[in-house]
């Protein structure tokens, strides 16, 4: 008998100006209102400027971003129901003790928040903070709330994942959302032209969007039976190239998010060295806009597929 796959849990609908913790739901319209929140602008960065040696000032070096932290000065209200205050206190000290989030070096929690005229969106880190200021009223079911979340990562992604599927056997399978479509996989050489019988980009498979204002990076699973696989991207004429086999079953998975990159093959072997020096996994971006994935390999079997999966990424939320 076959075991069902467990399908992972359905996101929580947002509405305007409400933000969404460990399943847990804070603003407007819910038992846990929102007053301040800090850290909704640009991030803080972190300056490589240089001391000049022989004079006065500075050498310019390079801005980079620092980690984004939002605080919020939020409550639980649950007026006559100190015990339905408690619950929700106890629900939120979960999300901050959850394991696999605090105690592993490559754990994220997930912040959630939307604003009017805009999807849901995701910050990833970690919890720190979330404390109960006073317990004065807590009788009467009210407990103010300091609560902190560290990004590790100061972008802000989209709530819905992005797939890509293609194949080498000239078929293609592009899914966002819940919608899916079958389209004809055009060949390598049917790349970006100012050609105007050049086959229309919406026709083309491998053609995907981030949606955002800033460059995303994706999540690569390579699928057998295939060898000698190499994936690029037409805009940024980034390319990744794998010098293995892969037999039917086995597969690779590559993770191209700075600070997290990593290949391995069938979940626990590491690749990493079978990548040639040109393929840099910390530059294979998805840039802003419109771009194409293309890939090619040794697959007699016609089997073999490549799947790209990102989120649209936003400098704000």
């Amino acid at each position: 008998m076959t075991t069902p796959t467990k399908q992972p849990p359905v996101p929580i609908e947002l509405a305007p100006w409400q933000y969404e913790i460990g399943g847990v739901v804070l603003g407007t319209g819910t038992h846990i209102p929102v007053g301040n929140v800090e850290g909704l602008g640009a991030p803080a960065t972190r300056p490589q400027d240089t001391d000049n040696p022989t004079g006065d000032g500075t050498y310019p070096g390079q801005d980079f971003y620092g980690p984004r932290t939002i605080r919020m000065e939020a409550g639980i209200k649950t007026p006559g129901d100190p015990a339905a205050a408690a619950d929700l206190l106890a629900r939120l000290e979960l999300a901050l003790d959850t394991p696999d989030a605090r105690t592993r070096p490559e754990g994220r929690a997930v912040l959630r928040g939307r604003w009017p005229g805009h999807h849901t969106r995701r910050l990833y880190g970690r919890l720190r903070r979330a404390e109960a200021t006073s317990t004065t009223t807590a009788i009467n079911g009210w407990i103010p709330l300091d609560i902190e979340f560290a990004a590790t990562d100061p972008r802000w992604y989209a709530d819905e994942l992005s797939k890509l599927t293609l194949g080498l056997d000239q078929t293609a399978k592009h899914t966002a959302g819940d919608r899916t479509v079958d389209e004809t996989l055009c060949p390598p050489a049917c790349c970006a032209s100012d050609d105007p019988d050049h086959k229309p980009a919406d026709d083309r498979p491998g053609w995907i969007t981030n949606h955002g204002n800033v460059a995303s990076w994706p999540s690569i699973r390579i699928c057998g039976p295939v060898s000698s696989p190499r994936i690029w991207n037409t805009v940024t004429r980034r390319v990744l190239e794998l010098g293995l086999s892969l037999r039917t079953g086995e597969w690779v998975e590559m993770e191209t998010r700075p600070g997290t990159c990593w290949a391995l093959r069938n979940g626990t072997v590491n690749v990493a060295n079978d990548l040639t020096p040109q393929s840099r996994l910390d530059q294979f971006v998805i840039p802003r806009g419109r771009s194409e994935i293309g890939w090619s390999a040794d697959d007699l079997t016609g089997a073999a597929r490549l799947e790209v999966t990102w989120r649209s990424a936003y400098t704000a939320l």
